[in-house]
């Protein structure tokens, strides 16, 4: 499937029904009076978080939603029907912006959440509506509200639990190809992956998301290479795994690189928990990887994590190490969603 975290849609949301204008006629019954009904409202577009989606590619083939407008008010009092809601479909993470792609209107975050995006007009007045003992027989009805149209970007940030970030053949597509089932590219070239890849982990009975983002080089903040569209996606981490290939030189100002492009981005994200590993220590000497390490040490001010995705040396103790630092960042936020707890009287 075609990973797609950002696209341009318009909406349209159903116009109210018409007011009806007619007078009651019945056999024997002089002077019926006024009796048209309201127009139905018009239908809302809607955006809803839906679970399994990871893409917006679906928006690449439809760009246009308009709900169902109401239908009009009738005689004998009947009241037209509601234009079905428009609903959009849209992956957990997806924030909605105005037509500039600054202003936020709403951030999906879990499964089943809505917003909406336009409001459905109002339906019109029959002339039923106005009848008063002033004004017996009116002859107004009014005609529906129109409808809203907009213009939206939506964007996409995957929710995972962990992401690994670093220089372009890092090994993190080989890392999370062999902690998971995720199966991006692989090759000995630079950039061989251009989009996100998840992967579900399972480390000691539990699970957590892993999402691989492309390799970013110096200046992607500015655009430079792939630049900084997919940096988006790590505000949503928890926890950044930071890969170093021990085979390059100057592993510490590989780290430095990075750790100023998470900098020039900002949006906290140079502010999370990070887990530093050297990678490839497989095609390492004992001696090598000595060296590498204090390099890296010196950079980082803490030793890294040593291992290799072919071997799996040193990959589960990372993984324990990342699921306990996932669970100890998500603990609090997890705590502020409880309900208070019962009153007890007896405690009191």
């Amino acid at each position: 499937m075609q990973f797609i975290d950002l696209a341009k849609v318009n909406i349209e949301s159903g116009a109210g029904g018409n007011g009806c204008l007619s007078f009651r006629r019945e056999r024997n019954v002089p002077l019926g009076g006024p009796d048209g009904g309201d127009g139905g409202h018009g239908g809302s577009v809607i955006a809803e978080c839906v679970a399994g989606l990871n893409t917006l590619v679906d928006f690449r083939f439809q760009q246009h939603f308009k709900a169902r407008r109401g239908g009009g008010g009738e005689g004998v009092n009947r009241t037209g029907a509601d234009g079905d809601d428009m609903i959009i479909a849209v992956p957990v993470g997806t924030q909605i912006l105005e037509e500039d792609g600054e202003t936020l209107i709403a951030d999906l975050t879990a499964p089943g959440e809505q917003a909406v995006l336009a409001e459905g007009g109002r339906g019109g007045h029959g002339n039923a509506f106005f009848k008063s003992s002033t004004n017996r027989a009116p002859r107004r009805a009014d005609p529906g509200e129109a409808g809203e149209a907009w213009t939206i970007v939506l964007r996409l940030k995957l929710l995972a639990d962990a992401g690994l970030v670093g220089l372009p053949n890092a090994g993190k597509s080989t890392f999370i190809s062999a902690v998971s089932r995720a199966r991006p590219k692989i090759a000995d070239y630079p950039f061989t992956t251009l989009a996100p890849q998840l992967g579900v982990v399972a480390v000691d009975g539990d699970e957590f998301v892993m999402a691989d983002l492309p390799g970013l080089i110096e200046g992607a903040h500015e655009g430079i290479g792939l630049g900084d569209r997919f940096l988006g996606h790590v505000e949503r981490c928890a926890v950044l795994v930071h890969l170093i290939d021990g085979t390059q030189d100057g592993v510490g100002e590989a780290y430095r690189t990075i750790r100023g492009e998470l900098l020039a981005y900002g949006h906290g994200i140079s502010e999370k928990p990070e887990l530093v590993c050297l990678t490839k220590i497989d095609a390492l000497s004992d001696e090598e990887q000595i060296e590498k390490a204090d390099d890296l040490a010196a950079a980082v001010g803490r030793a890294p994590a040593l291992i290799s995705s072919v071997t799996g040396a040193g990959v589960q103790d990372l993984l324990r190490n990342m699921r306990r630092t996932v669970e100890t960042v998500r603990a609090p936020a997890a705590e502020e969603d409880l309900p208070p707890e019962p009153y007890d009287p007896m405690t009191a």
